[in-house]
């Protein structure tokens, strides 16, 4: 799924003893720069000067719930309208306020005064907030509107996502296994158990047809497929062409698969390739029936608009300052790098087909894992950055070389100190912001990659 729309929830406060034609006027000015900048306004056009205006626009908002509801305090206002607009529409809020001319003269909206009276109410009341006190065109509220409507339609799609495990995590795979409870508590995510026995049945029974149109599909961007175990090649593709199947029939976001040994135990082939082209068509798969990492996938997915990728991280050069990031042949394909094309392979341990094979692209990317990692910490997002840089494979299949933001020894101190996942999550962009957000409105405890 692409990131849809960010939708704002505008309702503009005012009092009509103060100067309700300036008010009027700064509001439209601060409705038409957020509709520049793209975003979908709701809630009414006009002041909302009474509390019997504020409940018809809070019941209309509440039907709909926007990514952000922003109370525009167009002049001063007692309280009572913005506690009950914070308390009956589920979205975050951000009050804005605007400075006023020093004129010596009359005080025309008193703006920011009201949103100092709003906000002692809401404290009180246990509701959170952020706020801006800028002019209504102020380019930096523009932003901090987008950050604040991607982390709350983050949470949004959060709490109707659902995600397919397949077969359960290896043992001794800790960081892979299921806490549904907790999952559903805080996040909202629903998961959809499926066995293997019944996808390898739905592989087994995969039209051939479908599998040879595919085939043909995949010639145009994969070279040396004739290379491959033919039979191994079409039951990786089977296999695709089943889970994008039970994906869409179930109404699934993404698939956490356990892949190995059954896969190639029992059904002749490797399950990578089924799943970096699912990845790459935005039904995120992480491999080891990985579910907190397929829910970072999600989060990372929803934020780009591009794919994601879960991987390992095996190596760390310190001297260098660099880490690689490998999985078998799993990355999506558009993150091959563009100079090199990409190949099909066998798994490395396995010897049968089919995987990817390429090194990544250079470029900005978002790191992120959700986990519970240590004792007694509970869920807690761990996030970072870092620049991929343009280099050869590291090893067969698909990988690349990092750079972090910080130092590559206090990343590996980081990862070891703190016992994290051996997985983590990345997209292409700078997408931290708005993950921040989402895991302040989530109570989520944040950790930093390589920072004390």
């Amino acid at each position: 799924m692409k990131p849809q729309t960010l939708t704002v929830g505008f309702v503009a406060l005012a009092r009509t003893t103060f100067d309700i034609e300036l008010a009027q006027r700064v509001a439209e000015q601060a409705r038409a720069s957020l509709q520049a900048a793209g975003f979908l306004l709701t809630g009414p056009e006009t002041l909302v000067t009474n509390l019997e205006e504020t409940e018809v626009a809070a019941q209309q908002l509440a039907q709909s719930p926007p990514d952000l509801l922003l109370a525009f305090q167009a002049t001063f206002a007692d309280s009572t309208m913005l506690a009950d607009l914070a308390a009956r529409v589920d979205a975050p809020l951000l009050l804005w306020a605007v400075p006023e001319a020093l004129t010596g003269e009359r005080l025309r909206l008193n703006s920011l005064c009201g949103i100092n009276l709003g906000a002692f109410a809401l404290k009180r009341r246990g509701l959170s907030y952020e706020y801006s006190y800028a002019p209504p065109d102020d380019a930096g509220v523009v932003e901090k509107v987008r950050v604040l409507a991607q982390a709350g339609q983050l949470r949004h799609l959060l709490r109707s996502a659902r995600i397919g495990r397949v077969g359960e995590n290896p043992d001794g795979f800790e960081p892979c296994a299921l806490n549904e409870p907790a999952l559903k508590a805080l996040l909202g995510v629903e998961i959809v158990q499926l066995t293997l026995e019944e996808v390898f049945a739905r592989v087994r029974a995969m039209k051939p047809d479908a599998v040879d149109a595919t085939l043909t599909t995949l010639r145009q961007r994969i070279d040396d497929l004739e290379t491959l175990d033919q039979q191994a090649l079409r039951g990786t593709l089977a296999t695709y062409l089943t889970l994008r199947e039970i994906a869409t029939q179930l109404n699934l976001d993404g698939l956490a698969v356990r892949c190995w040994p059954q896969f190639f135990t029992e059904l002749g082939c490797a399950a990578c390739g089924a799943m970096s082209m699912l990845s790459d068509e935005q039904v995120p798969c992480s491999c080891e029936a990985d579910i907190n990492g397929n829910i970072t996938q999600l989060l990372l997915q929803w934020l780009s608009g591009e794919p994601a990728f879960g991987t390992d991280m095996v190596s760390f050069d310190i001297e260098a300052d660099t880490a690689v990031f490998w999985h078998c042949g799993l990355a999506p394909l558009s993150m091959a790098d563009p100079t090199v094309r990409p190949r099909g392979t066998v798994h490395s341990n396995r010897k049968l087909p089919f995987l990817m094979e390429f090194p990544l692209k250079p470029g900005r990317v978002t790191l992120a894992r959700l986990t519970d990692a240590g004792s007694g910490h509970g869920l807690r997002l761990v996030v970072g950055g870092g620049e991929m840089l343009r280099a050869p494979r590291s090893f067969s299949g698909t990988s690349g070389v990092i750079r972090f933001d910080e130092p590559a020894r206090n990343v590996l101190d980081t990862i070891m100190g703190e016992g994290l996942d051996h997985h983590i999550c990345l997209t292409y962009g700078d997408h931290l912001a708005p993950l921040l957000k989402l895991a302040g409105m989530l109570a989520l405890p944040v950790l930093y990659l390589g920072k004390s």
